[in-house]
């Protein structure tokens, strides 16, 4: 039997590779810290344990999100999310350092995260720069396009959280970013890889443009944990 590609599941890939230090094991369940990303892992078909495994790790009432798993949660989780998705891989996209981009560091996290609010590209937590390079471009000072390095299985980077601010879009910002994170990932002798909704047509076209290609489709879900958080 082959062995199955790091994309096939790639947060377990992650967190059992390259992101290994991060991983927070309860059973087969394994996640991220809470501050530093959302991502959850659980079997493809969980049991029952694998379930209160989840309960255990996340806490009551809290809603996880539910990575490349097959089976449908118990009758008394909550659905709360179940999106069609898609998976971008390298094919033969052109990686160019832009002068413009800026390392980002914690100290640019709460401007980060102002624009990733206003922007929505996705979950950007407190800690989630920890996960690889994030790139910005400013305008007068003030962060106004950010793009970044999530999961990390063997080989491979994802690129993630990239987003304009409604009054700069329609520049390339993000395209010059992209493409400035394509050029630190290939000279780590790595392919990079993105997710995008299935349902974003824009930026699906985006990413083909830049010589990105749909290698399969994905399920983006998440459910609540059973149960309300109790007030301290």
């Amino acid at each position: 039997m082959s062995r199955p590609h790091p994309l096939d599941r790639p947060a377990y890939a992650s967190l059992t590779g390259p992101h290994a230090h991060f991983a927070e094991w309860r059973g087969n369940v394994v996640r991220y810290p809470a501050d530093v990303s959302p991502f959850l892992v659980v079997p493809e078909h969980p049991d029952a344990t694998d379930w209160a495994d989840v309960a255990a790790l996340a806490g009551p009432g809290v809603v996880v999100p539910l990575v490349d798993v097959l089976s449908a949660p118990p009758d008394n989780w909550e659905v709360v999310m179940s999106l069609a998705g898609v998976q971008l891989v390298d094919n033969g996209v052109t990686g160019s350092i832009d002068a413009e981009a800026v390392r980002l560091t914690a100290a640019d996290v709460p401007e980060m995260m102002a624009l990733v609010e206003r922007t929505k590209p996705g979950p950007f937590l407190s800690r989630t720069i920890e996960l690889g390079t994030y790139l910005g471009i400013r305008r007068e000072g003030r962060l106004v396009a950010m793009a970044g390095e999530r999961l990390h299985p063997p080989g491979w980077t994802e690129i993630s959280a990239v987003c304009t601010d409604a009054t700069y879009r329609g520049q390339g910002l993000a395209t010059r970013l992209v493409r400035t994170l394509v050029a630190g990932i290939r000279a780590r002798g790595e392919a990079p890889f993105m997710h995008a909704a299935a349902h974003n047509t824009t930026a699906i076209r985006l990413y083909e443009s830049l010589g990105f290609r749909v290698r399969r489709t994905a399920t983006f879900a998440a459910a609540r944990v059973p149960g309300k958080v109790t007030a301290a």
